[in-house]
């Protein structure tokens, strides 16, 4: 993998590139010769200058990278709203008395008032452009956007430091609009991704990027993400132009992941049809293990969901206390256990640690090259 640009550009061993929300995957998949991406949304400014303190104690001088959201178009209905207690203030009281049907019905006791999230949690501009500066102050080999086209301070600061700053896309046309940017990385993400997708599928959107880029003339190196959970399907992408791929579903059925033993159960047991791209958790489309909380919400009776980020300002403390009750022993709790999972949750048959993951990925990769080149006759 010597002359891989991605290589070349992170630093990485080899070109999986690995998104996760949990500090022990990013540092054992990097310490693996991989690459660990962080998830920052989750955290507030100080409790990710925690999380990267640690990843840079215990990464072992390996690279890495952090993955920020600053959404580029934010709906009109939230756009003055500055703190999240203005916008507990503005969701209208009938959603909690939604939430607290759906898991009635599932014997968790209801809340009579929405819990409000920290100050500074929430996937909003400013709260990007936050997280943006904390990772900056750390010696990140990678920083990437998703949600829009890669904020110009992102691009500058980036390369100042010479920190190559990649972008999530989910269509050829978004692609040119981030390489107009000045991004260095395109992430060409289908929608059998987990989390916030795009509708045409990963074997398409990979060779349809690539050939746009080049046909508009931009020297971008691609990484292939959607439902990639194999070193084949990895060789196979990279084989249609990518250079790599962005992985992210494969490292929640390890045990460092943040998932529950309930959700990484449920995981294994799970088919491909299982997932459901559903605005109910975040206020956008993102795919997710599909439970009785999506059959409610989607339902053609059922509430519209709310502009981002007042959407996760229902969801994620209604998920929190499902983890709780499941946890507990709670059944029927444990029927909405869900989390951000792509389809390619059906080739997940059992937990691995992430070590493992990356060496299988190797292995892999290297059997469907070598078996494609013996197909091919060449030696």
């Amino acid at each position: 993998m010597s002359m891989n640009r991605l290589c070349a550009l992170t630093g990485a061993e080899f070109p999986l590139f690995a998104f996760s929300h949990c500090r022990d995957v990013v540092a054992a998949v990097s310490r693996a010769g991989g690459f660990g991406v962080l998830g920052a949304t989750r955290f507030t400014p100080e409790q990710l200058e925690e999380e990267l303190a640690w990843i840079d104690a215990h990464v072992d001088g390996a690279p890495y990278g952090v993955d920020v959201l600053v959404p580029e178009v934010v709906d009109p209905r939230v756009r003055e709203l500055a703190d999240n207690r203005s916008r507990a203030k503005a969701i209208d009281p009938s959603y909690q008395e939604f939430v607290n049907s759906v898991l009635g019905a599932h014997d968790i006791v209801p809340e009579s008032q929405m819990p409000i999230l920290a100050e500074r949690m929430g996937i909003t501009p400013e709260n990007g452009l936050a997280l943006m500066e904390v990772a900056f102050r750390h010696p990140i080999r990678l920083i990437a956007n998703a949600l829009g086209v890669a904020p110009a301070s992102m691009i500058t600061e980036g390369r100042k430091r010479g920190v190559p700053v990649a972008a999530l896309v989910g269509a050829k046309e978004h692609a040119i609009r981030q390489a107009e940017a000045g991004v260095d990385i395109i992430v060409a993400q289908g929608t059998e991704a987990g989390g916030h997708c795009g509708e045409v599928s990963t074997l398409v959107l990979v060779p349809e990027v690539v050939r746009a880029l080049e046909k508009a003339g931009h020297d971008i190196p691609v990484l292939a993400a959607g439902g990639i959970m194999t070193g084949g399907q990895m060789a196979g992408m990279m084989a249609a132009g990518a250079q790599g791929a962005w992985t992210g579903s494969v490292w929640l059925a390890t045990p460092e992941a943040e998932t529950s033993e309930a959700f990484r159960e449920k995981m294994v047991a799970a088919r491909s049809r299982d997932t459901v791209r559903s605005r109910s958790r975040t206020g956008k489309p993102a795919r997710q293990l599909n439970t009785p909380w999506h059959g409610a919400w989607d339902a053609p009776d059922g509430p519209r969901s709310l502009p981002m980020p007042l959407m996760g300002m229902v969801s994620e403390p209604a998920f929190a206390r499902i983890e709780r009750e499941a946890a507990a022993g709670n059944a029927k709790a444990r029927e909405l256990v869900s989390y951000f999972v792509g389809q390619g949750v059906g080739l997940v048959d059992q937990v691995r640690s992430s070590r493992q993951v990356v060496q299988d990925f190797r292995e892999e990769f290297i059997d469907a090259v070598t078996g494609l080149a013996s197909i091919a006759g060449i030696e």
